[in-house]
């Protein structure tokens, strides 16, 4: 029996009726649907890192994740895991007419943008007809906005250069004054987002991806964060007992002293 066989076997028997586990037998889709997504971020994390032997298990809780869908699924005669391994098998075959294709398909190697025209070629077959179709709404909002505007952008619905995106985005923020002015919460929110949008849009036309520009920076405040406030606690000072103008003294000699010794 294969290995996979074996984590099928273990995930029936957690979902059997009669000696199965209370809590497997309690979930569905939308309740297991969180973790699904906490197991992707934490593979992503272990990769960040360079753990191998983490990415090695939390490609395990990932896989889990997959057969325990399937197993519920399977349960409501919808589909089991064979159909889901078949399924991404077909995809990838149908993606890759380069690899996998005819003669001339082989012949004609790797085509610039055929993985997008097989994609919407495939999407025109669904019952929505959106060029916006498929787009999960569970993403991270900033992804799922950066593929929003790509897609808009495959039917021409984009701006011809950074330059334009560059004066929608001091447009929204020119609108985000206004509303700020108004003091009302939910069109100062709405504004907010128009300017996050429009950045995000920015961008894709600078080429940067949204989502990995912000954990940099994120990783980047942390890090010289916790130096400045280490720095200060080994002085025997305190943050909150200083002022904003001595932590902004202590943050601009932190950011000069890591940066001295990254150059180094």
């Amino acid at each position: 029996m294969s290995s996979i066989d074996k984590l099928l076997e273990v995930m029936a028997a957690l979902r059997d009726k009669d000696s199965g586990c209370p809590w497997d037998l309690q979930q569905d889709f939308k309740s297991i649907a969180p973790y699904t997504i906490e197991e992707a971020y934490e593979v992503a994390d272990a990769i960040s890192r360079n753990d191998m032997r983490g990415l090695r298990l939390e490609l395990g809780d990932l896989l889990l994740q997959v057969v325990f869908h399937a197993r519920m699924a399977e349960e409501a005669e919808l589909f089991d895991f064979d159909d889901v391994v078949e399924g991404i098998r077909e995809k990838l075959i149908r993606r890759h007419p380069h690899v996998f294709g005819d003669d001339d398909e082989l012949a004609a190697g790797k085509q610039e943008g055929s993985w997008e025209a097989i994609k919407a070629e495939e999407r025109a077959a669904d019952e929505d007809k959106s060029a916006l179709a498929g787009i999960a709404k569970a993403l991270p909002a900033l992804m799922r906005a950066q593929k929003l505007g790509k897609r808009a952008g495959t039917v021409g619905f984009d701006w011809s250069s950074r330059e334009g995106v560059r004066e929608k985005l001091h447009e929204e923020l020119d609108e985000l004054e206004e509303a700020v002015g108004s003091r009302d919460a939910g069109h100062i929110e709405e504004e907010f987002g128009d300017v996050l949008f429009a950045l995000v849009n920015f961008a894709r036309h600078l080429e940067i991806d949204p989502e990995k520009a912000l954990s940099g920076a994120n990783a980047k405040f942390e890090r010289r964060f916790r130096d400045m406030e280490a720095s200060i606690v080994a002085s025997g000072g305190a943050l909150k007992k200083m002022s904003l103008a001595d932590l902004e003294h202590e943050w601009r000699a932190t950011k000069k002293r890591l940066a001295q010794e990254q150059a180094g």
